[in-house]
């Protein structure tokens, strides 16, 4: 009987941080509302700078032009308010957790946070101008790019993505190494492997020029060789046991 009102207790503790989350999350969405255009030509930017003089961008459906920019500002607000979400889980986890994990988790929740904000960063500053140079200089004479504003969301939502994963890498290589599931001289031994994944993932996840593909792999590798130093620094002191090469 006693099992049974905990279950129900961490239930109604789990619905209770999820409401939160929701409410937070609907609070920034609805301030952000009226600059919903301007959120979307704001991201539209990297794009609209490398059209030719008197280009623009078209919405192929009737809704489009109406939905496309709430989604902008939905995706925003959910950047927004994810701290707040974290810390949500973080009080509903935080009691089942040892003393050491808390002081371990904590900061990795932080630092993935702010890692992947960086990631798209890199993205919307670095990589969007080069992406979109190059393929509005690959058509083909006689051909107008202008992009549907909706197929352009999703295209720059997957590199947002793609590049804020990317630069989870260090957060990634140290909980492997805290987990104890890798040392440090098997994250040594496994570099020449994820030089070459690094590759074969920038091949894959951006466009087919080869400055964006070292645009994505460069970073990867070198935050992995990020991660092994922190490895090498931090998790020591976590009573890990590691093994220099």
């Amino acid at each position: 009987m006693k099992t049974t009102e905990t279950f129900i207790g961490h239930l109604i503790e789990l619905r209770n941080r999820l409401l939160y989350s929701f409410a937070a999350l609907l609070i920034v969405f609805v301030c952000l509302l009226p600059w919903a255009a301007d959120l979307y030509a704001l991201l539209a930017q990297p794009m609209l700078n490398k059209l030719p003089q008197g280009g623009q961008m078209i919405a192929i459906d009737v809704i489009t032009p109406f939905f496309v920019p709430l989604k902008v500002a939905m995706m925003v607000a959910f950047l927004i308010s994810l701290p707040y979400i974290l810390y949500q889980i973080w009080l509903f986890a935080a009691p089942g957790m040892l003393k050491h994990e808390k002081r371990m988790v904590l900061p990795l929740i932080t630092v993935s946070y702010l890692l992947f904000l960086s990631g798209m960063a890199f993205a919307y500053f670095a990589v969007f101008p080069v992406v979109f140079g190059f393929i509005t200089a690959a058509a083909p004479t006689g051909v107008a790019v202008m992009t549907d504003i909706d197929k352009y969301l999703s295209f720059v939502m997957g590199m947002f993505i793609a590049f804020g994963a990317t630069f989870e890498v260090p957060v990634v290589v140290v909980a492997l190494a805290w987990s104890k599931i890798v040392s440090i001289t098997q994250l040594r031994e496994a570099r020449s492997y994820v030089i070459v994944g690094a590759f074969i993932l920038g091949a894959i996840l951006t466009p087919p020029d080869i400055v964006s593909q070292f645009m994505l792999a460069v970073p990867l590798w070198i935050l992995y060789e990020a991660g092994i130093v922190v490895v090498s620094l931090v998790i020591k002191d976590e009573g890990v046991e590691t093994t220099e090469q």
